[in-house]
């Protein structure tokens, strides 16, 4: 029996979550980002005519299109309205897998026998839009990969159903900037060598495509050939992350114990970037010599970004370390997460932020935890024996 994946995607959602509580932004160029130094991280169908596309910098966007409205995001907001379509979704889907705050994959596979699979999911899509007034679109298919960008076409083309049959055919024309891993350099590399079609890549050697760009290459393959054993993973939401450091011999050094936080904090922040989440709320805790233990926590704009957190950890143990007692135990926890589908908090945060950060992340992808951080923190060197990390869902 072959499978029946849906990936459901919430059209432009800040955009159309902005829109919802205001009137008057419909029908006009819109950009949701930072300030003239920040970059887009959504903008309207109107907006992107004129070529503007998220994450590009705000300054570039308004010199294409100079007569768009530009509005902070309001994450509290999207983060609300995600969480409504959420429990629409898992009230009548057998699986869910929220894969970002805008898209979800479905799996019903089963469905046909009973109702009508594409039935179904057309009925649910409505029930989303009456429910909560948000647009989205949907593509139904025998895998994640084609379901998902049987929804990037469906854009244009309304609502797709991508049978088993016709998975290759739909797939061949399509330009491989279209598969969902292909990044700029890759579709750049291909390029030079004439492969820019689905078609071409999938007549294309596995193992010389292996050869030619490395380990993903036999799954850059498959993909192109429609082939995606990947499942559908049960949502279940992440409640924190958080970190505390132990020490061998008790301690009164405050400036030690401010740079053993800023490491935890780059840690942390580093590793909601890589899982795509944002925190909403910030807490410390110490316990002192004599086990006394105490905490205090903050709410803050939601975000994933070091040097925002690292100000609002400096400022919570200020005002909780007031008793002249030696610590024997500091710890950070990021809660109230969400998701998101970038990678630091694009409203406040400029161009030249974002790319530090991502470079940052990337060698840190690559060589290790280690191999880059902030000076001030490199007195936490996390260990199995002196960091504790917790994963809470």
């Amino acid at each position: 029996m072959s499978r029946a994946i849906v990936h459901i995607d919430m059209n432009t959602f800040f955009v159309s979550c902005e829109r919802l509580t205001n009137s008057e932004l419909n029908g006009i160029p819109l950009i949701i980002g930072g300030g003239e130094r920040g970059v887009v991280a959504s903008c309207s169908y109107e907006a992107r005519k004129f070529g503007v596309r998220s994450a590009m910098p705000i300054h570039m966007a308004m010199k294409l299109c100079p007569q768009a409205k530009i509005m902070k995001g309001d994450m509290e907001l999207y983060s609300r309205l995600s969480h409504d379509i959420t429990e629409i979704i898992q009230e009548k889907a057998p699986v869910v897998e929220k894969a970002s705050i805008d898209e979800f994959y479905l799996d019903i596979t089963g469905m046909d026998k009973f109702y009508g699979s594409y039935r179904w999911t057309d009925e649910l899509a409505q029930r989303i839009t009456k429910e909560t007034g948000l647009p989205l679109t949907f593509a139904l298919s025998v895998n994640k990969t084609v379901s998902k960008i049987g929804t990037g076409e469906g854009k244009q083309k309304q609502n797709l159903e991508i049978p088993e049959h016709l998975v290759q055919s739909f797939l061949n024309p399509l330009s491989i900037r279209k598969i969902p891993m292909v990044g700029q350099k890759t579709f750049e590399l291909l390029s030079r060598i004439g492969i820019r079609t689905i078609r071409t890549l999938s007549e294309m050697p596995a193992e010389s495509l292996q050869q030619m760009i490395g380990k993903n290459g036999t799954e850059l393959w498959k993909k192109a050939n429609g082939i995606d054993n990947a499942p559908v993973e049960p949502y279940t939401e992440r409640k924190s992350i958080s970190t505390e450091h132990t020490f061998s011999q008790d301690t009164i050094d405050v400036l030690k114990l401010n740079r053993i936080l800023q490491g935890m904090v780059e840690k942390l922040a580093y590793q909601l970037r890589a899982e795509q989440w944002l925190t909403s709320t910030v807490t410390v805790k110490i316990r002192y010599a004599n086990f006394d233990t105490e905490t205090k926590q903050s709410r803050v704009q939601y975000t994933s970004a070091d040097h925002l957190l690292t100000q609002t950890v400096t400022d919570l143990f200020t005002k909780l370390y007031q008793r002249r007692m030696r610590l024997r135990l500091i710890g950070v926890r990021f809660s109230g997460l969400v998701r998101g589908t970038y990678q630091i908090d694009l409203f406040n945060d400029t161009e030249e932020m974002l790319s530090l950060y991502q470079a940052m992340d990337r060698m840190k992808t690559r060589y290790g935890f280690d191999a880059v951080m902030r000076c001030a923190g490199a007195s936490f060197k996390p260990n199995n024996k002196d960091e504790i990390l917790k994963r809470k869902k």
